[in-house]
This record gives C-alpha cells, structure tokens and sequence, in this order.
C-alpha cells in the first residue's frame, strides 16, 4: 500500500500541509501499520503519536521509526487490539487511520476508528479523513463477463452452470477502464466520521443513474471518495474507475442480465448492505433495480456476498 501514492501523498498532503492542526498536539493512528502516518504526524509538528496496531507488523514499524530517529516520546507504537489496549493518555486532540476497504466497508477498520473516536477523541478534535461517500456506476463489459461468468455455462462439453450461480455472487475487486463506465455516477452514501454510528452501517438507500450513451449494461461498479475536510484546503482521495489507479481498485457486480440502454434512459433501484450474521468483516449486499427503456424492460434483484 505504501507504493499506492494517491493514498499516501493524499495522507501527507493533508498533514504536511496542515501543520497548524497538528503542531503539539496529540495524535492517535489507529492501524498504524508500518507507521508511515504516525511519521508524517511528527514531522508535521505532533507533541506525541500513538500507533496501534495488533499485527506483527508493528514489531517492524518499531524498527522502521527508530531508525528515522523518533523515539517513543515522540512515536509511541503500541501491540494489540484498539479495543482492549490502555494509552498513556485520557484524550488525543487527532485520529488518523487508512480504515477504507474495499467498497469503502468490505474488512474495513470503520468500527475500530469509531471505538477510538468514542473513546479517546477530545471534544472539537479532529479525524483524517473525516468524509466518505460511496459512488454506483454502470459498465459495459461483456467480454470479461463471458470469461468469467458465462465460460461456466459449457466447461469442455460439460454443464458447470451451477458454479455460474456462485461465481454471479461474489463481486469482483479489479481496475474497470474508465471507457467503459455507460451512466452518470451516483453518489448513493455519505459517511460522516464525526456522528456516523455502527448502526448506521447497516443500510439501504436508493440510487438513480442516467446511461450516457446507447450500449448494454452488463454490471454495477462501486467506487469511493474520502475527503479531509479539517485542511485548510480540503483534500480529496478518490478511487474512481476516472482517477488514478489505487490498490481499492474498483467493485464489480454482474448482473445475470444484459440491458440495452439509450443515451438519457435511467436505471434506479435499492442498494442495501449488511455485515454478514457469521462475520462482521463480511458483507451481504442486494442491489434491486427497476429499468423501463426502449429496448429492456425488467425488475430485477441480485444477492451478493463479499468474503
């Protein structure tokens, strides 16, 4: 993730240039990994940081921070879970965590950042990055979804259709060509760090998106942006199939269907997301849509599950 440069120069960006927010102050990273965001926290002014992360990782950070010449009165790297650790410190003045997953929420550490802001985050103080919106698009696509999905229809001779069924459930994390991206996009889910809660994960909202030009729709792309709204000018990661490439990529979900769309026809539906009962990090996601065009007429509803 490190040579992901859009995420980490966006992380600098917003520290290095806001050393106003950061100078003697007490900042917490929370899965702080190889603490390369606990270093720019220092370097930017921190009285002291936290990093805290429960992988062994952080044995190697240790080192890493060390050897760039920051003790632990400055760099304080802490083993475990957010959860159950105890800090030096009753309060921090900032939270800073790379918590997005794929989706924004598939193994994503939101929880643990809101534990840490329920607990330790002072009054006023302040989160990096503190927004989040989740954006559905559609795509052309029909010759990946031949090799991955249809190919089960006839596997040398054989009828494999079944494993077509499963293989339609499970999204597919890869870099869409923004070429062939067929409708707006929609912002279809705010995050606010400040006053999102845990419940407020499990949801279902509307969307509503207009095909750009004639052509067939063969899947759902889900994509994010996270902005950091404290800096004196904000600064906004995106990873959208339209940006430069990130390691989140973009979201796919195949429709069984094919839709013939014309330029200015809409598609709306329900996007609905759920942490999966049998693990929290999972998702369950149904996407139900309703599409009346010149050439396809269809309401349909597709179940999907990411693990």
């Amino acid at each position: 993730m490190l040579k992901d440069e859009v995420r980490t120069i966006s992380y600098r960006n917003s520290i290095y240039q806001n050393q106003h927010l950061f100078k003697d102050k007490i900042v917490l990273d929370v899965g702080c990994g190889t603490g390369i965001l606990c270093m720019f926290a220092a370097k930017a002014g921190a009285k002291r940081v936290i990093g805290v992360d429960m992988s062994n990782i952080i044995d190697q950070a240790k080192v890493i921070v060390k050897a760039n010449g920051f003790n632990e009165d400055k760099i304080l790297l802490v083993k475990g879970k957010m959860e159950e650790v105890v800090l030096p410190v009753d309060k921090v003045d900032i939270i800073i965590s790379e918590w997005m997953g794929y989706a924004l929420l598939y193994e994503s550490m939101l929880n643990t950042v809101l534990y840490a802001r329920d607990r330790y985050l002072t009054k006023g103080g302040l989160i990096f990055p503190d927004k989040a919106t989740m954006y559905l698009a559609t795509i052309e696509d029909g010759e990946y979804k031949d090799q991955k999905i249809n190919f089960w229809d006839n596997v040398y001779g054989f009828d494999m259709s079944h494993i077509k069924s499963l293989a339609l459930r499970e999204p597919l994390v890869d870099t869409v060509n923004a070429n062939a991206v067929n409708s707006t996009p929609c912002g279809f889910r705010s995050i606010d760090l400040y006053t999102v809660t845990v419940a407020d994960l499990t949801f279902s909202v509307p969307f509503k998106m207009i095909a750009t030009r004639d052509d067939y729709v063969h899947a759902f792309i889900c994509y994010f942006d996270c902005l950091f709204t404290a800096c004196h000018k904000p600064v906004k990661l995106p990873t959208g199939p339209q940006d430069t490439y990130t390691h989140w990529k973009q979201t796919v979900f195949y429709l069984t269907d094919v839709l013939a769309v014309k330029a200015g026809e809409s598609i709306s539906g329900t996007f609905s997301l759920a942490p999966n009962s049998s693990n929290s990090r999972d998702l369950d996601i149904t996407i139900s849509y309703k599409f009346n065009g010149q050439l396809t007429n269809l309401e349909a509803t597709h179940k999907y599950k990411m693990c």
